[in-house]
């Protein structure tokens, strides 16, 4: 009986030195588009979520869609940009900004390599020149209203192109790099690794890169943000809490183990060689801040982005943009 006492405690106080795991909770996260950018996410869903006690549905909802099924509450989360948090908070939809993952405005515009040939395209002009080949050309973007059509639409307004001279075609990044080599686009906007691919296969040639700061002017924007309704977080704290913790680790890891990091992204994006990602998860490097903080100067820039894309008049600026984000989850 005292040995068997005595395993009995010794039992109890293993049991007492495991470390407890988090109740498990669920959400469900839409994405825009299949990009390199919101590598936070998907390293977070491979490594983290589920040691947070987060079971995560993650979906693609094609462009400015992802951010509605958040605020029609179909989904609880949504990677999404600052301008277009800024534009909804206008007209009266107001969401909550927890974690920004990227920093930059992190699209490229690209043409088609023989157009740029033609045309004895020079990377080293100004970028009112580069951005003049826009006029009168089709370019795809991920949809109406994303941050590449207004990457497209502020570039024009550095090159003075009208943008009624060119065509914006809102396809998924598939859809575009199939028609930029069958010529049916004449470009696209979008961010890594597809500006990436072009350049390494052959097929196009970026005229502006947003990442490294042209047109100058919008940075720092959040052009990967993570944003819920206000009220989810009201109602559903320790859900925020283990996704902010979450973007916390999966940034640091990102920064700390780039190796590890790429491996676990090639499992998404399994059809891009090793050179691409390399270049691609570069820039993720450079635009993912450390630690995930959101502020009110992301949004004046994305505001900025707003304003010269056409997308807003100056009174529809908002005078603050407290309460549309917070800092306590990432901390």
């Amino acid at each position: 009986m005292r040995h068997l006492a005595a395993g009995t405690m010794f039992g109890l106080a293993l049991l007492g030195a495991l470390p407890v795991r988090a109740e498990m909770e669920t959400a469900k996260v839409a994405l825009p588009t299949p990009i390199i950018s919101f590598a936070a996410e998907y390293i977070a869903e491979a490594k983290f979520f589920k040691d947070q006690g987060l079971d995560v549905t993650s979906q693609v909802i094609a462009g400015i869609g992802s951010m509605n099924a958040v605020i029609s509450s179909s989904m609880d989360f949504s990677f999404s940009t600052g301008s277009s948090l800024t534009r909804a908070a206008a007209r009266g939809q107001r969401l909550l900004a927890i974690a920004t993952l990227s920093t930059e405005p992190g699209e490229f515009a690209v043409i088609r390599k023989d157009i740029a040939d033609a045309v004895h395209f020079d990377i080293k002009a100004p970028l009112k020149e580069r951005a003049q080949l826009l006029k009168g050309r089709a370019f795809g973007m991920g949809g109406v209203g994303t941050i590449a059509d207004a990457y497209l639409r502020v570039l024009a307004k550095a090159g003075d192109v009208d943008t009624k001279d060119i065509v914006f075609a809102g396809l998924q990044p598939p859809e575009i790099m199939a028609a930029l080599k069958s010529k049916s686009l004449d470009g696209f906007a979008l961010g890594p690794p597809w500006a990436q691919l072009a350049v390494y296969d052959g097929s196009g040639v970026i005229i502006a890169s947003g990442v490294d700061g042209e047109p100058p002017g919008y940075s720092p924007a959040a052009s990967a943000l993570l944003v819920t309704r206000p009220q989810f977080c009201a109602e559903h704290r320790s859900v925020c809490m283990k996704m902010g913790r979450s973007m916390v680790l999966a940034t640091n890891f990102i920064h700390e183990h780039p190796a590890e990091s790429i491996a676990i992204l090639k499992k998404t994006f399994n059809t891009i060689s090793d050179p691409v990602f390399e270049a691609a998860f570069a820039v993720v490097m450079k635009t993912t801040p450390q630690p995930p903080l959101t502020t009110a100067e992301q949004f004046k820039n994305g505001d900025k982005i707003n304003l010269d894309a056409g997308f807003i008049k100056a009174e529809d600026i908002l005078p603050s943009y407290d309460g549309l984000y917070t800092t306590e989850f990432v901390q």
